[in-house]
């Protein structure tokens, strides 16, 4: 397919909104607003009759770091299985050691599980000691693809990172941007990065319809209002394709 962008969905409506604005991929998850988990089958099964664009599946059990207990790693071997049978063309995951290396054999087993199917290593890598070394192995491992902002909380401040990995990678594997990626910043770095793919979000918080509303309960994260639903923009996404495919004069 060549360079592509990506659009991280946790929605029905995200979905077919980012297909809309020119989306070649979509990663489909829940709770996004805490980095994205599994998502449900029901979700995953309306999203894939009403987009007919490649779908991976974000397969994280849960929020926080990637060391997983044996019940954990059992789920996301479990759920990779599952979400083939459904019609997913691949899945995004990761695990990792104890001392931040990857976790190579259990990733070696959730490759030989997703066979047949495209396999994304998720921004464990950006929390891993050495991405350079994690990405000869994932290489090694036949993993398609890195999902990466080059170990930085958003891509622009890990550009130099960036361009290290993108030299190592060369054609061996996908280089798939993201963190912080809109229109501006794939103009800045498409050009840096020949090879790279983008992914974005391209998020915008909709007012909930609810009139009665009673702000003294907070159901989730501290600051985080009940009454806001994050949706994706198709403005943002129909940018970010202009961007991508404008060529260099």
């Amino acid at each position: 397919m060549g360079r592509i962008l990506e659009v991280c969905v946790d929605s029905v409506e995200s979905a077919v909104i980012a297909q809309k604005g020119g989306a070649d991929r979509l990663e489909v998850c829940s709770n996004l607003v805490i980095g994205g988990t599994t998502p449900g089958v029901s979700q995953f099964k309306q999203i894939r009759a009403a987009c007919g664009i490649e779908l991976n599946v974000l397969i994280r059990p849960r929020f926080g770091d990637f060391l997983y207990t044996d019940a954990e790693f059992q789920m996301i071997a479990d759920d990779i299985e599952m979400f083939q049978n459904l019609g997913a063309d691949g899945v995004v995951t990761g695990c990792l050691l104890p001392d931040g290396s990857l976790d190579f054999d259990r990733m070696r087993a959730l490759r030989e599980r997703a066979d047949g199917m495209h396999m994304t290593l998720h921004r464990a890598f950006d929390v891993c000691k050495d991405p350079y070394q994690a990405l000869l192995e994932a290489i090694d491992l036949g993993i398609d693809t890195i999902l990466t902002s080059g170990q930085a909380a958003c891509c622009m401040d890990g550009r130099e990172v960036l361009k290290k990995l993108s030299d190592l990678a060369g054609d061996k594997i996908e280089l798939l941007v993201g963190a912080g990626v809109n229109a501006s910043v794939i103009a800045a770095l498409k050009d840096e990065l020949l090879k790279a793919s983008f992914h974005m979000s391209g998020k915008k918080v909709v007012d909930s319809g609810m009139v009665y509303r009673n702000e003294r309960v907070n159901m989730g994260l501290p600051g985080l209002s009940e009454f806001d639903i994050f949706q994706t923009d198709e403005a943002q996404i129909r940018k970010a394709r202009e961007a991508l495919n404008l060529t260099k004069p």
